[in-house]
């Protein structure tokens, strides 16, 4: 491989190590406190939401995958991504805390 390349094939790296970095970053750390199944609802009391501009708090979100539901309880630690739609808040991605 010649230099420029594998100046290039590091960067590369370089950029998708960073780019997994700062899409972890922006997870929140919640508590679940109520799951309705049902609603498709999922309450959390959770940390600040920079990318909202919010507050810590406890709250009510839509879950865009109500699938996830079924793996959640009330207490468990989660990390959790929500976006604004529409004025309707909504869980697009969680994952349990380990």
């Amino acid at each position: 491989m010649n230099r420029i390349a594998f100046k290039l094939t590091a960067l590369a790296a370089l950029a998708a190590l960073s780019f997994g970095a700062f899409a972890a970053s922006h997870l929140t750390d919640a508590e679940v406190r109520k799951v309705d199944k049902d609603a498709g609802k999922l309450t959390l009391k959770h940390g600040e939401i920079k990318d909202l501009d919010m507050p810590a708090m406890t709250m009510v979100f839509q879950v865009r995958d109500k699938a996830v539901l079924d793996k959640l309880q009330p207490g468990d630690k989660v990390k959790f991504k929500a976006i604004n739609e529409g004025g309707k808040f909504t869980v697009t991605e969680i994952e349990k805390s380990k």
